[in-house]
């Protein structure tokens, strides 16, 4: 015998037949089994308002993070890779594109600014490169006028990380 697994459209009519303290009350039962269904949650009700702050907030915790890297590459790319997790997460949260390429292009210049620029562990460069190809791909998506302003700023990135690092070459990645 298997469990009858049913869509998210079977859930939302279920839910909308449903009095509002049950509701509550699954979502709360809910809440308690993941700690990111928690942060989702808080999310929603105390931060989804404004999210502009929401987002300054998690660029100065990466920020933080990042001016903590430890000096050992091995380690610094372990750590890097926990910032891009926490920056996934709060991605996924906020659903929006803008914010996403805010954040890491934030990432980018934090990464500009801790990492050593004669680094030759592959896999630290390697994070660099997916993040402005991800950047780039997100831009694209966007709309005309979205797309200018952050332009702008991603031409700004390639500028300077070629001009940081040796290995980086800013013709691989233009707009």
């Amino acid at each position: 015998m298997s469990i009858t697994t049913y869509g998210l459209q079977d859930i939302k009519k279920e839910i909308q037949h449903l009095p509002q303290e049950q509701v509550a009350e699954l979502c709360l039962r809910l809440v308690r089994y993941k700690k990111e269904n928690k942060e989702l949650l808080a999310y929603l009700l105390f931060e989804a308002n404004d999210e502009h702050a929401f987002v300054e907030k998690i660029k100065a915790e990466a920020g933080f993070m990042m001016s903590q890297l430890p000096s050992h590459s091995y380690l610094a790319s372990k750590s890097v890779r926990k910032v891009l997790r926490l920056i996934s997460k709060y991605v996924k949260f906020i659903a929006s594109k803008p914010a996403e390429i805010d954040l890491l292009l934030s990432f980018c210049f934090n990464y500009l600014q801790y990492i050593n620029r004669n680094t030759s562990y592959k896999p630290l460069r390697m994070i660099l490169i997916r993040q402005v190809q991800k950047i780039n791909t997100s831009i694209k998506k966007l709309h005309e006028d979205l797309q200018f302003d952050h332009s702008q700023e991603y031409n700004r990135l390639l500028d300077e990380a070629q001009n940081k690092f040796p290995w980086f070459y800013k013709n691989d990645y233009l707009l």
